[in-house]
Formats: structure tokens, sequence, C-alpha cells
């Protein structure tokens, strides 16, 4: 099934979203390693648990974004 422009649009934008928390996550993890390296384990383990919040933010984009792709999920017209 051949998506419409606005719902082609929706499906890239939760992917974007998807990819940035993914990268976001990444960085917050490598942050969070440097400050365990300087013995700060508090607020590295702060920061783990943002990054594991944003991975399952992350995972529930990506599946809107499949639910686009196979039609459950659609962009309506403005009221």
């Amino acid at each position: 099934m051949s998506l419409t422009k606005p719902n082609q649009q929706l499906r890239r934008d939760l992917k974007e979203a998807a990819a940035l928390l993914k990268w976001s996550g990444v960085d917050l993890f490598v942050f969070a390693k440097r400050l365990l390296a300087d013995g700060d384990e508090h607020d590295a383990n702060d920061l783990m648990k943002i990054a594991l919040s944003f991975q399952d933010v992350e995972d529930r984009l990506a599946g809107y974004a499949d639910g686009v792709k196979v039609g459950q999920i659609h962009r309506s017209k403005p009221e």
C-alpha cells in the first residue's frame, strides 16, 4: 500500500525523532562512563536511567512508524 504524502512525512518524522533519541542516549552513556571514571557513581546512574528511558521511547516511536507504514496509523486532515 502506497502512503500519502502526509503519512510519508509522519513516518519520516517519527523515524527521525527515534534516531535522535537513540543517539542522545548513546551520548548520555558516554558521559555516564566518564562520570563513573571520575568516581561520580550517583550522577552516572541518573544519566543511565535517562538514557534507558530514551531507549524505551525510541522503541515506541519506531513502532508507531511501522504502524504508519502498514496503514494502522495515519495522519488525518486538520479540522
